[in-house]
């Protein structure tokens, strides 16, 4: 697969219903799977640094950073956009 070299010490892994997240030691986060249901996260990529946990929806991955803040990726319908939302997501 594209992403299987990448896939080195894995702390977390976390599944929507077409794609993976992984959380790796260093706190990268790599996804793969149907873009349109969270495997593509490049739009969010350089956030997702020191992740702390994933969950996931249906369609979509949320990430919680060290501060407390959300980053999240995929289908907007699922989750996946909180921007309208962001202000409100601190210290989770």
């Amino acid at each position: 697969s594209a992403v299987q070299d990448q896939l080195r010490n894995v702390l977390q892994i976390q599944a929507t219903g077409y794609a993976f997240a992984a959380i790796l030691a260093d706190g990268s986060v790599v996804a793969w799977g149907n873009a349109d249901h969270g495997g593509d996260c490049s739009t969010v990529q350089d956030q997702l640094k020191n992740v702390q946990q994933i969950q996931a929806t249906e369609g979509a991955f949320a990430a919680i950073l060290p501060d407390g803040s959300l980053v999240a990726c995929g289908q907007s319908e699922s989750g996946g956009n909180c921007s309208a939302v962001q202000d409100l997501l601190v210290y989770l």
